[in-house]
């Protein structure tokens, strides 16, 4: 089945040169030119990945975000030609999953798409299990297994873990993982996060010079992907 993707920018240019890209890609395509058409057409159509332009006619893309992900974890790419660090990092606190400066190439957005479509589709969830590669986390027993072999974890080890597995390549940024593992008192305390993830690596097995799973972004926190089995 082909993947539908959902393109929300207001340039009709732009729209053109994507849907001519994205169909020769093998990518269902469909379109807004606004944030409230947009979201419409996301509950309707349910796109398996959202690429939004921040400088929408109506509302800013990030207004977009903030609703869509109060009932949707689809990916979305973000298109912005804002190139501040303080506005990235507002994108990925807002749930986008990845983003990409205007101008851009072509084949860098395929390339980003199917990182993103190809993590969505090794991740499996439900009420229990969460499943990231050789990963499987019990959340009701608080039990871990790494290639079918159990692994042990402090209870901050687990919810670190059990964080990125429910936010499977979004930005984590260090605020955010402080604020969820200990609290509104630790939101400075970065070197907290950057012992806790070094030792979480090392239970999953995870190189930081070529990782597998937890990808650094310098200055921002973390990412965790899932890698093709």
């Amino acid at each position: 089945m082909k993947k539908r993707i959902l393109v929300i920018d207001d340039e009709i240019q732009i729209q053109r040169f994507m849907k001519a890209s994205l169909l020769a890609e093998g990518f269902d395509y469909i379109s807004a030119l606004n944030a409230q058409d947009g979201l419409k057409l996301a509950r309707e159509q349910s796109p398996q990945l959202i690429v939004l332009d921040l400088g929408l006619p109506d509302r800013d893309g990030s207004w977009f975000l903030e609703q869509f992900r109060v009932w949707s974890r689809v990916p979305v790419l973000v298109l912005t030609a804002r190139d501040e660090e303080d506005e990235k990092v507002r994108l990925f606190q807002s749930g986008a999953n990845d983003y990409l400066s205007k101008p851009f190439g072509i084949k860098e957005l395929i390339a980003r798409i199917r990182v993103l479509l190809r993590d969505l589709s090794t991740i499996s969830t439900n009420d229990k299990l969460l499943h990231c590669g050789e990963i499987t986390l019990d959340v009701t027993n608080h039990k871990i297994w790494l290639s079918k072999k159990t692994i042990f974890l402090t209870k901050k080890e687990f919810s670190l873990l059990h964080l990125f597995l429910r936010n499977p390549n979004v930005l984590i940024t260090h605020k955010t993982l402080l604020q969820s593992i200990w609290g509104e008192l630790h939101t400075d305390d970065i070197h907290y996060s950057r012992i806790l993830v070094s030792q979480l690596r090392k239970k999953i097995q995870d190189d930081v010079d070529s990782p597998r799973y937890i990808i650094t972004e310098p200055g921002l926190g973390y990412r965790f992907t899932c890698a093709e089995q």
